[in-house]
């Protein structure tokens, strides 16, 4: 197993932070075709061989995720995908 750890600092509302973590969450849907719920302030997303959560924090945001054995080996795409996608929507 291999896991990902992305903090992520931000300027925004808790409003705009919820609603660009909800536009993260899409992107990783249709990219990587994973599920996604609410629980609080926390956005929770699993598929076969992934299981992570998006934190909300005072002005940043934290990625956590387990990646199985087959996604170890794309660890740096899905590494890079979350940066892109969490610096895009979050600034």
């Amino acid at each position: 197993m291999s896991t990902i750890d992305i903090r992520h600092a931000h300027t925004l509302s808790d409003e705009s932070a919820r609603e660009a973590i909800a536009e993260v969450a899409r992107k990783l849907q249709e990219r990587f075709d994973v599920n996604a719920r609410w629980e609080g302030t926390n956005l929770h997303f699993a598929r076969s061989g992934v299981d992570g959560v998006i934190e909300m924090l005072p002005g940043a945001v934290r990625v956590k995720a387990e990646l199985g054995f087959l996604l170890s080996a794309m660890k740096g795409m899905v590494e890079s995908e979350i940066q892109r996608v969490l610096a895009e929507k979050l600034g």
